[in-house]
C-alpha cells in the first residue's frame, strides 16, 4: 500500500459511493433483471452509479491495485491487493424502499480477506474491521464491535436473508440449524452479518454467495471476535455456503448440523 491514509481513503469511498446511490432510493429508477430468465436478480441504476464512482477514485489512487465488483467484474485481478465491491447488497431491500441493504467495500491482500466496511449511507451507519477489531459509526456515535458470546444453540438468533434460496439438500441441512435454535429472522442481506457483529444476533447461513457478497464482511465478523466459514469449515473468500457464528463453540454446533 501507498502512504496515502488508508482509513481516510476508505472513508472517502464509502461517502462517494452512498452520494452516488442515495438519489436512487425510495425514488422512481429503472430496475433490470440480469438473472437470464432465472431467479430474479435486480440491478439498478444505483447499482452502477456506486461502483463506478469506487473503481475510479481506486484506479487513481492505487493503479496497481485489482477490482472485483458485481457490476462491472474483475480487472487486474491477479494483484496483490485486490478491491471487492458491493455497491449496494440487498438489492431487493433497495427497491422496496426498506434500509437493510449496504455498500460492500473489501480489500483482499494474496486472496485473503484483509479489511472490509458496510456502510449503510440512509442511516449513516458503518461498520468496519481489519480481522483484529471491528468499529462501529452511527447516529449514536462510535464503539467498538463484540460479538455476542452465547454458546447455547437453543437460545441462539439465526438470521439468512431468504430459505427459499436454498438448493434442495441445503434447505435440508438449514431447517436442522433454524430447528434448533431460539428464533429466526430473514431478510436483511449484509446487515445481517454486521448485526451478529455488534452482538445483537448470534448465527448467519446461507448459500449462493459471490465473494463480493462475503468478502468485506469477513474481517468485521473475525475482528468482532466471531468466526466466518464455509460448510465444510473452508475459507469463505470466494462465497458459495457461508456460516457466521459470534464464537467457536456455536460455530462448531451449528456446522454439525448442517453436515449431519
Amino acid at each position: 500500500m501507498s502512504a496515502v491514509d488508508f482509513a481516510e481513503f476508505v472513508a472517502r469511498l464509502a461517502t462517494l459511493s452512498g452520494q452516488a446511490i442515495l438519489p436512487f432510493f425510495r425514488a422512481r429508477h429503472t430496475t433490470e433483471d440480469k438473472s437470464g430468465g432465472g431467479v430474479f436478480d435486480p440491478v439498478t441504476e444505483g447499482d452502477r452509479a456506486g461502483e463506478d464512482v469506487m473503481r475510479d477514485l481506486i484506479r487513481r489512487t492505487f493503479p496497481v491495485h485489482g477490482i472485483l465488483g458485481e457490476e462491472f467484474g474483475a480487472e487486474n485481478a491477479d494483484a496483490e491487493y485486490v478491491w471487492v465491491l458491493d455497491p449496494i447488497d440487498g438489492t431487493r431491500a433497495f427497491i422496496s424502499g426498506i434500509p437493510v441493504w449496504g455498500t460492500l467495500i473489501g480489500l483482499t491482500r494474496n486472496g485473503v480477506p484483509v479489511y472490509g466496511m458496510m456502510n449503510q449511507p440512509f442511516t449513516g451507519e458503518r461498520f468496519s474491521g481489519d480481522g483484529r477489531m471491528a468499529r462501529y459509526e452511527g447516529p449514536n456515535g462510535p464503539r467498538e464491535l463484540h460479538t455476542r458470546q452465547l454458546t447455547n444453540l437453543a437460545e441462539a438468533t439465526l438470521m439468512t436473508t431468504s430459505p427459499h434460496l436454498f438448493a434442495d439438500g441445503q434447505k435440508t441441512a438449514y431447517s436442522r440449524v433454524e430447528s434448533a435454535v431460539r428464533m429466526a429472522r430473514y431478510g436483511c442481506d449484509c446487515y445481517a452479518y454486521c448485526m451478529l457483529a455488534a452482538g445483537h444476533i448470534d448465527l448467519v447461513v446461507e448459500s449462493g454467495l459471490k465473494p463480493y457478497d462475503i468478502v468485506a464482511l469477513i474481517p468485521i465478523i473475525e475482528g468482532a471476535g466471531g468466526i466466518v466459514t464455509s460448510w465444510d469449515g473452508g475459507s469463505a473468500a470466494q462465497g458459495g455456503t457461508i456460516l457466521a457464528a459470534g464464537n467457536r463453540t456455536l460455530h462448531q454446533a451449528a456446522l454439525a448440523l448442517l453436515n449431519g
